[in-house]
């Protein structure tokens, strides 16, 4: 993916970011709500949070811990409109001028056993700025790999770290957009259902998962997140400006769906420790695409989620669990 050398401006914009936030670690308090949850658990088409707790028409009552990955849709960003990038995405993070082109690589996180968070507990949020480092592609472009790491302490104690890798490459001019691109109306709704084998659900590796978003969902997703990127509900930007087949489904959302996948196919047997992930390709509002484990990576204690679009691996997952 990467090459070898890169140009002075990605290695300035990678030193003046590490200058600025090294060091530093900005704290958030909140109060974890179950209406969030639940209109969340809804966007993912799931009418029970957890096998017997229905939050189709009241959200889950104070003490519910949150499912894996479910963290995202709390302490979303808190800025103004005129504070945006001009793609619609949160500066806080950004990497200077002209590295403001933000996509969501991938990312680990680790959980701590026994300590969940919970609806209606008061947690603190730390995030820090672990690395800034500039890369050069392949095609010979530039941009700065941004890592975060943001710690989740609750009653308990540390009930998770989520660690971000971000990339940013060059702002597009609006200029050189092409409005001219068609789009395609999307009327159906997002599916979500398993394929079996034909030897029953003899274990976890034998279900996999079709899945594709509806633009309705996608911006459902984005409400919840407060993430107003332009490339997950404004068409012309994404295909005009951003040359995308179409409106781009969020990695984080993919990401709660291959959590989702792991824990009913395990259905509470398991507890999960670690997903380490990363995004290699995007998918698309509408598009079909399937979310497998790996029979190759499955052995005890570790396996491999993949998201594949036809022959073309999206992104995976290496999970650990207990």
């Amino acid at each position: 993916m990467f090459g070898r050398s890169c140009g002075y401006a990605t290695n300035e914009a990678a030193k003046q970011l590490m200058a600025q936030f090294e060091g530093q670690v900005s704290k958030r308090q909140q109060t974890l709500d179950g209406n969030q949850l639940q209109k969340l658990s809804l966007t993912l088409n799931r009418k029970e949070l957890h096998p017997g707790l229905d939050i189709s028409e009241s959200g889950p009552p104070n003490g519910t811990a949150l499912p894996p990955g479910y963290h995202l849709v709390y302490f979303t960003p808190s800025v103004v409109e005129s504070d945006l990038g001009l793609d619609g995405t949160d500066t806080s993070f950004n990497a200077p001028l002209p590295f403001t082109r933000r996509m969501w690589a991938g990312g680990r996180i680790q959980w701590f056993d026994g300590k969940p968070l919970c609806i209606g507990e008061e947690v603190e949020e730390r995030t820090r700025l672990l690395s800034a480092e500039p890369k050069q592609l392949r095609d010979g472009s530039d941009m700065v790999l941004v890592n975060v790491e943001k710690a989740y302490w609750g009653k308990m104690g540390l009930s998770l770290k989520d660690q971000r890798s971000w990339v940013f490459r060059r702002q597009i001019p609006t200029s050189t957009a092409d409005m001219s691109v068609s789009t395609r109306i999307i009327t159906e709704s997002s599916e979500i259902h398993d394929i079996k084998s034909s030897q029953g659900i003899l274990k976890p590796s034998r279900i996999k998962r079709n899945l594709s978003w509806s633009p309705a969902s996608l911006f459902r997703f984005s409400a919840l997140t407060f993430n107003s990127h332009r490339i997950h509900y404004d068409a012309a930007w994404s295909q005009g400006v951003e040359k995308h087949a179409g409106l781009v489904v969020h990695g984080p959302l993919n990401l709660i769906a291959m959590l989702d996948y792991w824990r009913d196919c395990y259905k509470g047997v398991k507890s999960l420790a670690e997903i380490s992930y990363r995004a290699t390709a995007p998918i698309y509002a509408g598009e079909q695409y399937v979310i497998g484990l790996d029979l190759a990576q499955e052995i005890d204690g570790k396996c491999q989620v993949t998201v594949k679009k036809g022959n073309t691996l999206c992104m995976k997952g290496d999970i650990t669990f207990l």
